[in-house]
């Protein structure tokens, strides 16, 4: 028994460290088979989060303290030894062999504290139809990416629902402030309630139940959960049933905003908060600690009130229910309120520069007055599709940002995109900016990436990536929200300055070069054909050069029809559409830009017919319309709008085709009607609830070689 007892204290070092390890190893198994079985983790001993990665006879040794961090050092060895990567646009994972070697120990310290993903939009223009495979892979690549704290902004259904229960509210008024599947984030900041509901019971339960996958399988990864915070949004017809103190919101466009409930009624702040803490324990944990939420947030009303008082009792409330949780806050317009900001603990909060690609408020707010904070991008709105990213700014910026006056403050990167299926790159290069300690050079670091991403050297391609920089991918002085955008995919008009009420038309970089650049990274086709990243990136750059040579075509069409001249008008309006028809032919190559594919998506994570009917609803209506009603408001139109085959000749075809018979009637002199584009898409929407069929696909290759002749 003696023996046994020896031989069971020798190993349980060892048996911790493997458990300690388990959650990275079995991702491993999900992404790298191949890889898996020789590797072999050891538990790190130092006070700072770190790895050391080597190879050593036929193992690839990580040792790391702990599992986030392996995770990074198993994504380090792939993309720096191995030459392979995970994105949300392609993977470039097939087997190596033999395995490369680490000819010397990567030893790799962390300067700072957290990697940060996730914006509240992201949970809606990217991940409102999520089912737990989709999220399994997500989980998967933000370990990778060292992702170690991240937004949870779905599930806050059931919470809700259970306070509002609590409160006597009957089930009609709960739905009509639970919104529905794609709006969510809208509503968790304030800004809109009940639209794009009501959301079926089955469906707020089993978003409850993947919330709770989630948060089991974030913890095996490193990855902190950032939770929903209590910051006193309340139904706004709360204050017809009690005598509390309200700080009414009003409206948000056209839509009707939550009501704050003001910290300082401590009474009735403490009891419904209370409820609300309760019930967030009872279903997602009691040892949360990261909450998020921002009162105020653009553009709602303070009423008055003393916003030192609103935000310490915010934080009081939080931290008397989960005893040194940390009040994560969105550095975005003026928020959070400096006011706000003097009456906390600072210790007990952390500061996101939300648009750090833009701004540099961590600057002239003195390092947020003195609190903690983490530099972030969003990099696109909307998930507007559009190739962009100012590489050069994020590292400069971060390097600032770490060297300067206020580096005592910064604890953190962080990456916040209204979508994420868009620019691989600028996600990668950002998170693991938080790994480096020096400067890093953009256009080494791109060189590894651009091997990473396609899986072998290509001088075609490396030329091209060479003017990306140059280009689509420069770091000009802009405030620019996201990519340029696409003309062919405006409501149609003769005077254009953007698709988006806050996007820009405009290209900021010479289009000339870029196209020579798409040509020469199309030259690499006929050895790439095996390579779905490389296919992937082909169809992407080759849309974006047909969205620039629509931009020309739309010119000369306005100015034909300034000079009354239809035949020209004629010949550029035939030329506009078949730009469309062209790029929808493209975009059918790819899976990733069909609406099938988006559309299946939300019909997979509907349970029963109701959720399904409902998810097909919301997904039309975020990515057309949005969802405003009122025509004096009508400003969210196309804000997410998609490059999608189906919508491409389904949608934004036959929006032109209307306004180029207008524009001849025009012309001619004949009477005709002016079409109401907001009324005729809302119609649009309400005839198309069903799965687009998608045309078979033709040869990428061939057609690509069309367009670039």
């Amino acid at each position: 028994m003696k023996k046994y007892l020896c031989i069971l204290t020798l190993l349980m070092p060892a048996m911790l460290m493997a458990g300690e390890f388990d959650g990275v190893q079995a991702l491993a198994k999900r992404r790298v088979p191949w890889l898996a079985g020789s590797l072999q983790f050891k538990k790190l001993q130092q006070p700072k989060e770190g790895f050391v990665l080597r190879t050593a006879a036929d193992k690839v040794v990580i040792e790391a303290t702990g599992s986030n961090a392996a995770a990074t050092a198993l994504n380090w060895y792939l993309r720096y030894y191995c030459h392979r990567s995970m994105s949300h646009m392609g993977d470039n994972l097939a087997p190596v062999s033999p395995l490369p070697k680490v000819p010397v120990p990567v030893k790799m310290d962390q300067p700072l504290t957290y990697r940060y993903a996730l914006n509240y939009c992201t949970y809606n223009y990217t991940m409102s139809f999520y089912n737990w495979q989709d999220w399994e892979r997500e989980l998967d690549w933000m370990a990778l990416n060292g992702v170690n704290l991240m937004l949870v902004a779905n599930g806050s259904e059931a919470v809700w629902q259970q306070v509002l229960k609590q409160l006597n509210y009957t089930d009609k008024e709960i739905n009509d402030y639970i919104t529905g599947p794609a709006y969510n984030a809208w509503w968790l900041m304030g800004n809109i309630q009940g639209w794009g509901g009501p959301m079926p019971q089955s469906q707020i339960d089993s978003r409850m139940k993947l919330v709770q996958q989630m948060i089991r399988r974030m913890r095996s990864l490193g990855i902190e959960p950032v939770m929903p915070a209590f910051y006193g949004m309340v139904p706004s017809d709360l204050k017809n049933k009690t005598k509390a103190k309200i700080i009414p919101q009003g409206t948000w466009g056209a839509f009707t905003r939550p009501d704050i409930l003001d910290p300082a009624d401590d009474t009735a702040f403490t009891r419904i908060g209370s409820i609300f803490y309760d019930v967030t324990k009872r279903l997602y944990g009691k040892d949360l600690r990261f909450f998020s939420g921002d009162p105020f947030h653009e553009g709602g009303s303070t009423g008055g009130a003393d916003l030192g008082k609103v935000g310490a009792g915010i934080q009081k409330l939080m931290m008397k229910h989960f005893p040194g949780s940390v009040w994560v806050m969105q550095g975005w317009w003026d928020n959070p309120k400096t006011e706000m900001l003097t009456a906390l603990n600072k210790s007990n909060i952390l500061v996101q520069e939300l648009f750090g690609e833009a701004t540099s408020n961590w600057e002239l707010r003195k390092g947020y007055e003195g609190s903690p904070f983490l530099w972030c991008i969003v990099n696109n709105f909307g998930e507007r599709p559009g190739l962009f990213g100012k590489l050069q700014r994020f590292i400069d910026e971060t390097h600032r940002a770490r060297t300067g006056e206020f580096s005592q403050y910064l604890q953190g990167v962080g990456i916040m995109p209204e979508g994420i299926d868009n620019n691989p790159v600028a996600y990668d290069l950002t998170l693991e900016l938080g790994w480096h300690k020096e400067k890093l050079d953009l256009n080494k670091w791109i060189e590894s990436y651009v091997l990473s991403r396609y899986g072998k050297k290509n001088e075609d391609i490396s030329k091209a990536w060479a003017v990306f920089l140059q280009t689509i991918y420069q770091s000009i002085a802009s405030r620019q929200e996201g990519p340029p955008e696409n003309i062919l995919c405006a409501r149609p008009a003769l005077q254009i300055k953007s698709v988006s009420s806050w996007g820009t038309l405009k290209k900021s970089y010479d289009i000339h070069l870029f196209a020579e650049a798409v040509k020469q990274f199309a030259k690499a086709a006929p050895l790439m054909k095996n390579s779905s990243t490389y296919r992937t990136d082909l169809i992407n750059f080759t849309r974006q050069y047909m969205a620039n040579e629509a931009d020309s075509v739309h010119a000369r069409l306005v100015a034909a029809f300034n000079e009354k001249d239809l035949s020209t008008m004629n010949k550029e309006a035939k030329r506009f559409l078949q730009l469309i028809d062209i790029t929808d032919t493209l975009l059918n190559t790819g899976p990733l830009y069909r609406l099938s594919t988006w559309q299946q998506q939300a019909l997979r994570a509907g349970n029963t017919k109701a959720e399904k009917d409902n998810n097909l609803l919301n997904l039309m209506m975020l990515t057309t319309y949005w969802g405003e009603r009122n025509d004096a408001e009508d400003n969210l139109h196309d804000y997410a709008y998609k490059e999608w085959s189906g919508l491409m000749t389904g949608f934004y075809k036959k929006r032109w085709i209307i306004f180029f018979d207008e524009l001849r009637a025009q012309l001619r002199g004949t009477e005709f009607k002016k079409t109401n584009f907001m009324h005729w898409e809302r119609d649009w929407v309400q005839q198309h609830l069903f799965v687009h069929k998608d045309p078979k696909p033709v040869n990428l290759e061939s057609l690509t070689e069309r367009i670039l002749q």
